[in-house]
């Protein structure tokens, strides 16, 4: 079973093992969430972006142009 230790700074390193298994790259962030039992899930908060698609819809809302969002923008902010 792959282990690490916890340095001064409260840091550590994630063996490779668990590295390769959750497919971790420099720079990743990970979650940590407490279980009733006491133990701690950790998971990347890595995703794939097709994940995301229709997160931000709304039912009977008309589509937005790229056009129009320029426009709102442009209109927000002040600018031509």
């Amino acid at each position: 079973m792959p282990s690490a230790t916890l340095t001064v700074k409260g840091q550590l390193v994630i063996p490779k093992e668990i590295r390769d298994r959750l497919g971790l790259k420099p720079g990743d962030k990970l979650d940590f969430l407490p279980q009733e039992s006491g133990d701690i899930l950790m998971r990347p908060l890595v995703q794939d972006v097709s994940k995301l698609r229709g997160l931000l819809r709304r039912p009977g809302a008309k589509p937005v142009s790229l056009e129009e969002m320029d426009t709102a923008v442009r209109k927000r902010f002040g600018q031509r």
